[in-house]
């Protein structure tokens, strides 16, 4: 990999404007990378930093504004562009071809030889060259699909820097990690910007921004705040800067008092769609006044158990609620009690054109007293209930005639944290609670799923953040390829426990 001058500037935006239909995603940003270091961007969500990195890489168009990289003006109209000026982009949803191996996917698209001969044999003793270069070790005839998620990322870094990247654009590279493959992710990237290449680190996480980057610039409401070098920061600063006010980033909770049982998972099995087991013999409790939580890599079986617990899959084995079991069966189990915060809000959570009074009620809308005589919405109590949603939980705008399509991806959570959590059930099942919501929505959040507890309901909670899952259970315990690993007590589940565990190794 060619090395730049170390300190000079890599990329550099220039008032970077992006407007879209009643947003101004990107207000005159103006930012720059140098050679030999790692910037971090951070923002809440929606504050515009996907948009930008979008316009860097070229799959989006500024208004107006200019981009340089190493000092000379460049057009980027397309991923193409961007490529040719050395810039590599690794998106959070890897764009990986699962079927084909390794190397197929490295090469895909820039295959030496090109048109119908391609030329394997240089292609595999280029990559393998890289590999050295990188520290990375994988197996290049092994199909993607069977390499884990650690090693996936692995192969999309490779793919930018075999089409000879030397700028590197992260977006949200930790989200499927465990603590230990972060770990080797930001080891290697202090050895790429060592040799005199840059990085941007997109993240949420304040925590791995401060351990990973150089600087930090913070975006709020499409404009640049300021940025800052990381040894002069805190997490604190970070979020107050992001937020605009103080947040506490400890959730703050009393030590559980648990009471009866309320929810028992009874040797639960499932297979897929494709006959491949996704749990096999899960048992678990959750009681009255505590908070369980389940950590693991995603696709290790959460969602399935998710599923099975509200009625979404059928399964072999019994799951009981207050004693009773409970039907295989969505509307049964919500009108038993159950309530659920779905990990994918807008396929399971809202009707995007319906208004937030109409989501209020989702689920319930057919039964007493949100219907009265013949069937007909009761309009006056709906609203009223709606209106005591839209108060208590701080939803943005304060409106319940908006469509839910409208808000912001935290103002749509809390209408529905808000409408799971006033129904008022012995459980609730909270899947990927915060995910994609800003730091201050996910305080807000946290607060009232602690204060659920408090007042005697159990909650199982399902989350991908590791940090989530510490900060809020009494209990956890680990998935992996769709078995329980291991149960730790909160204050014994570190992360080097906790990822040994995400990772299969018994403890």
């Amino acid at each position: 990999m060619a090395s730049q001058q170390i300190g000079s500037v890599a990329l550099e935006l220039r008032d970077i404007t992006k407007r879209y239909p009643l947003v101004l995603a990107n207000d005159h940003i103006s930012l720059d990378v140098r050679w030999g270091e790692v910037l971090a961007l951070v923002g809440e969500n929606g504050a515009g930093k996907s948009t930008l990195m979008k316009i860097v890489y070229g799959l989006v168009k500024p208004d107006i504004g200019q981009i340089f990289v190493d000092g000379h003006e460049v057009q980027i109209n397309a991923p193409g562009d961007a490529i040719a000026q050395g810039i590599g982009m690794v998106h959070q949803h890897f764009m990986l071809i699962d079927p084909f191996t390794v190397l197929e996917n490295v090469i895909l698209g820039a295959e030496p030889g090109g048109g119908r001969q391609i030329d394997l044999a240089q292609a595999r003793a280029e990559v393998t060259a890289l590999m050295k270069d990188l520290e990375f070790n994988l197996p290049l005839d092994t199909p993607v699909e069977e390499l884990p998620v650690g090693l996936q990322q692995r192969v999309e870094i490779l793919k930018a820097l075999y089409r000879k990247a030397n700028i590197l654009i992260l977006d949200e590279p930790t989200a499927v990690l465990t603590p230990q493959e972060a770990d080797e992710l930001f080891a290697f990237l202090k050895r790429f910007v060592a040799q005199g290449n840059a990085v941007i680190f997109i993240s949420h996480k304040l925590a791995e921004v401060i351990k990973v980057s150089d600087r930090v610039t913070v975006i709020r409401d499409g404009r640049v705040v300021g940025t800052v070098p990381t040894q002069e920061t805190s997490l604190p600063q970070l979020a107050r800067m992001m937020v605009g006010r103080e947040v506490i980033l400890k959730v703050d909770k009393k030590p559980a008092q648990p009471g009866k049982v309320v929810l028992e998972v009874e040797h639960l099995s499932l297979q897929g769609k494709d006959h491949k087991q996704r749990l096999s013999d899960i048992s678990f409790q959750v009681r009255a006044g505590e908070i369980v939580g389940i950590a693991g890599i995603e696709g290790n079986g959460q969602t399935e158990l998710v599923e099975a617990i509200t009625g979404l899959r059928h399964y072999s084995g019994t799951i009981k609620y207050g004693g009773q079991v409970l039907p295989q069966n969505a509307r049964a189990v919500r009108e038993w009690g159950l309530s659920h915060i779905p990990e994918d809000r807008n396929a399971r959570g809202l009707v995007l054109d319906f208004t937030t009074r109409e989501n209020s009620i989702l689920g319930d809308h057919y039964r007493p007293p949100n219907t009265g005589f013949l069937g007909f919405i009761n309009s006056r109590l709906v609203e009223q209930e709606a209106e005591e949603i839209v108060q208590e939980f701080d939803v943005r705008p304060r409106s319940t005639d908006l469509a839910a399509r409208r808000y912001s991806g935290g103002n749509a959570q809390k209408i529905i944290v808000g409408r799971e959590l006033s129904r008022k059930p012995k459980v609730l099942v909270a899947a990927q609670p915060t995910r994609g919501v800003d730091i201050g929505a996910i305080e807000f959040i946290h607060d009232n799923i602690v204060n659920a507890r408090d007042q005697g309901m159990g909650v199982l909670l399902v989350s991908a953040d590791l940090n989530e899952v510490r900060s809020l259970s009494d209990r956890i315990l680990v998935m992996f390829e769709g078995r329980i690993m291991g149960e730790l007590a909160a204050d014994e589940a570190t992360e080097e426990k906790l990822g040994l565990l995400m990772a299969g190794i018994a403890s």
